[in-house]
């Protein structure tokens, strides 16, 4: 449980400092009030990345020089400094981020999860990789060396002067760095499709027929498709197989759930797919996540956010952004936070 969190310059906040509770935390506040950077900032302090953005330059406050979270998550005190990265677990510095992102497992609920269907592959193959590294330590590790030597290779695949001996001088780090990626993605995968399926029909009320499959960037063995790439590659100058090229079809009674879902339908699939990294994170690590959920019931039809509502965790902790409560009626054990002119206050349940 994230029982308090202190954040400094992170996007509108000068700081802000904000003590917990277990259950479900609802932040409610009209738009532009910094409701949503105050869920970045705890997904920050836990994970070290935003869901929000690549580049954590852009979480620092205008005309300051750097953000600074502190938190506290069961009995370990987290604090997290960027730029320059600094990570400190119990006030000892941390040269490795490995032990730092054991303490406390996320999942982002927001209105741009439709991009999970109708949007392009970048995002879905940002959707496993957060699932992914959060089920296995040595996935980032794999990640950032196959970002290296992907982006060295393109490099020398953009220079007219490179050798072929110099381009594949990188495909067995390539290989070595991206096969645990696509063994890891498609278990994912795999274990994912039968919740999504289950969470769609408890939040619909209907049986919807929605199959998930993987098209992998590598079709058979890497290193075999990498020599058969090499004439396309002169003609792109770009690496054209491996994980950066994976992405995953979603299908709605057979057909491309992107064109042929109903807008309600697209939601309730983004809203599955979440959920079911709820699951899978649970039933993997045998942890339940913490739910970061940014303002996405105002998008839903009454009978989706009352079935969302009742499929939702009860033993997860939950930070839920809202503008009103006049679509529902919030649990006794509940807690209400009022946030005002970049001020949180806790209000009356």
């Amino acid at each position: 449980m994230l029982s308090e969190i202190n954040l400094h310059f992170f996007r509108c906040f000068d700081s802000l400092s904000v003590e917990w509770t277990p259950g479900v935390n609802l932040i409610i506040g009209a738009n532009a009030q910094g409701k949503t950077s105050i869920l970045e900032a705890i997904c920050c302090l836990l994970r070290l990345q935003s869901p929000r953005t690549s580049t954590l330059t852009d979480t620092v406050k205008l005309e300051h020089p750097a953000i600074s979270l502190q938190g506290r998550f069961s009995d370990t005190h987290l604090r997290f400094d960027y730029p320059p990265r600094s990570i400190v677990l119990d006030g000892k510095p941390q040269s490795r981020a490995g032990d730092y992102l054991k303490t406390g497992l996320v999942t982002w609920f927001s209105n741009d999860d439709m991009a999970l269907i109708r949007g392009g592959s970048s995002g879905r193959r940002r959707y496993l990789d957060f699932i992914c590294a959060q089920l296995d330590p040595s996935y980032l590790p794999h990640l950032r060396a196959y970002d290296r030597a992907l982006r060295s290779r393109n490099y020398l695949l953009k220079q007219t002067r490179s050798s072929r001996q110099e381009i594949e001088a990188w495909n067995a780090p390539l290989q070595e760095s991206g096969e645990p990626l696509l063994e890891a993605r498609a278990k994912v995968l795999m274990a994912l499709a039968p919740y999504v399926r289950s969470d769609s029909e408890s939040i619909s009320g209907s049986t919807e027929e929605i199959q998930i499959l993987y098209k992998p960037g590598v079709e058979g063995n890497f290193k075999e498709a990498l020599a058969a790439s090499v004439e396309e590659e002169k003609r792109t100058r770009s690496t054209m197989v491996g994980p950066h090229r994976d992405d995953f079809y979603i299908s709605l009674f057979a057909r491309d759930a992107a064109s042929f879902a109903s807008e309600g339908q697209q939601r309730t699939i983004a809203l599955a797919l979440k959920l079911a990294q709820v699951h899978v994170i649970h039933s993997q690590t045998k942890r339940m996540p913490i739910l970061l959920i940014d303002d996405i019931f105002g998008e839903l039809d009454p009978e989706r956010r009352n079935r969302l509502m009742n499929v939702l965790p009860s033993s997860a902790q939950q930070f839920i952004t809202t503008t009103h409560l006049t679509w529902m009626k919030p649990a006794a054990s509940a807690s209400i936070f009022e946030l005002s002119h970049r001020t949180l206050k806790k209000g009356a349940a």
